[in-house]
């Protein structure tokens, strides 16, 4: 059945033999769709279709008949109706906080109590909400850029250092939540209340640092001193949150002065490298003069002190001399002559004598005779065990004829000289 029909609301006057009322093709009256609509809803509240009463009314009989409505059984589905509404508004203050997780519930919009993890009910709407706030997920706040480095933001990177130069820093701030009440209540904005803290420190820091230890070797420290100086400004606002790293991305001079700053930057360089080429050479050098001279200084003592020694024995030697010349002169001078002379030939091979002016010329060959010697005791070695013993060699004068007549002659003095 459709509204477009513009035989509804009319059908039921044919079935129950009230004719078609003359074969009026007009839009339905507003009683006949009230009546419908009656039924319809007995039906699917358990209701019963009404009779055939009609009210009279002008002599009575062909008016429309309205339907006998139980508004007891209407009154039942609508409590059924009302129980499940109620039933579905408390369910809906049950929620799940995990493990990492903690809940804060707000009664009428003021805070109440923060809830630990696990199934959780509440009060539901719009007596009581929750918040849930994640405690352990790290976040991050990026000063200076976005994303990656070459996004840069220059509003937040180019700060002045205590020589008034300006650098471009870029850097990161992690941090976690450490109380979910502070957090959500106590600032308006928290996330971007760590990003300006953030900002605020490093320019601090920064203006009393110098250029060069802000770009080479201090990095490490100003991380450290922004992350305390941050965490020292949030805890005054008392944000709820605990700053965990401070991650240094980028620190170089800007653009516009760049090239001008490689060429300082090479030029130092060069001056650390001759500087150190110059240490490098002092270190080889000085430690080799200081090791000569060292070595000097101990040859110098040691002759000093071999010097000394020698001195020191030839002066007891002559004292013991003297002592037994003293004693012997004739000897001690004999001995000493000896000794004098074994000392000067043993050094010379040949010796070279004036017999007393005579003009005959001596010539005493010492290595040979020392040959002669070496090749007697040689071949007298060389006699087999079992060999007859040779005889021994007739006693000859005290000066052979054999000998040669310089060696007699030098022979002859010496043994003069003796007596």
């Amino acid at each position: 059945m459709s509204l477009n029909d513009p035989r509804w609301g009319n059908q039921g006057d044919d079935d129950r033999g009230q004719g078609n009322r003359g074969g009026n093709q007009g839009p339905p009256d507003l009683e006949d769709i009230w009546r419908d609509f009656n039924q319809k809803l007995s039906g699917l509240l358990g209701g019963k279709r009404g009779g055939g009463r009609r009210p009279s009314g002008n002599g009575g009989g062909g008016g429309p008949q309205m339907p006998n409505v139980s508004f007891r059984q209407f009154g039942g589905g609508i409590g059924v109706l009302v129980g499940l509404l109620v039933v579905v508004w408390l369910a809906s203050g049950f929620y799940i906080v995990n493990a990492n997780e903690r809940g804060a519930v707000l009664r009428f919009g003021q805070f109440v109590e923060t809830t630990d993890p696990g199934l959780r009910w509440r009060l539901p709407y719009p007596f009581e909400s929750h918040e849930i706030v994640d405690l352990t997920g790290v976040r991050t706040v990026e000063v200076g850029y976005r994303g990656a480095e070459r996004n840069r933001v220059l509003r937040e990177a180019l700060m002045l250092t205590d020589d008034e130069n300006i650098i471009n820093i870029q850097f990161a701030v992690q941090y976690i939540l450490k109380s979910p009440e502070s957090y959500l209540f106590n600032n308006r904005f928290p996330d971007e209340t760590v990003g300006q803290a953030a900002e605020t420190a490093m320019r601090e820091i920064v203006g009393r640092s110098k250029m060069d230890f802000v770009l080479y070797e201090g990095r490490e420290d100003i991380a450290a001193s922004a992350q305390a100086l941050m965490q020292s400004i949030l805890d005054r606002y008392d944000t709820g949150i605990q700053i965990s790293r401070v991650t240094m991305q980028n620190a170089q001079p800007p653009e516009q002065v760049q090239a001008a700053f490689d060429d300082a930057v090479k030029a130092g360089q060069d001056r650390e490298r001759q500087k150190n080429e110059g240490e490098a050479y002092a270190n080889n050098v000085i430690p080799r003069a200081r090791g000569t001279a060292d070595r000097l200084l101990e040859e110098a003592r040691a002759y000093r002190d071999r010097v000394v020694a020698a001195a020191e024995g030839e002066a007891s030697r002559f004292e013991q001399i003297l002592t037994e010349y003293n004693r012997a002169p004739g000897v001690t001078r004999e001995r000493l002559y000896l000794e004098t002379m074994q000392e000067v030939l043993s050094n010379s091979s040949k010796v070279m004598i004036d017999a007393k002016g005579n003009g005959n010329l001596l010539f005493l060959p010492l290595d040979k005779l020392m040959q002669q010697a070496g090749g007697t005791a040689g071949a007298a070695g060389a006699n087999a065990p079992g060999d007859a013993p040779a005889a021994a060699p007739a006693p000859s004068s005290r000066f052979d004829a054999t000998m040669d007549p310089r060696s007699r002659d030098f022979a002859r003095m010496r043994e003069r000289g003796e007596r």
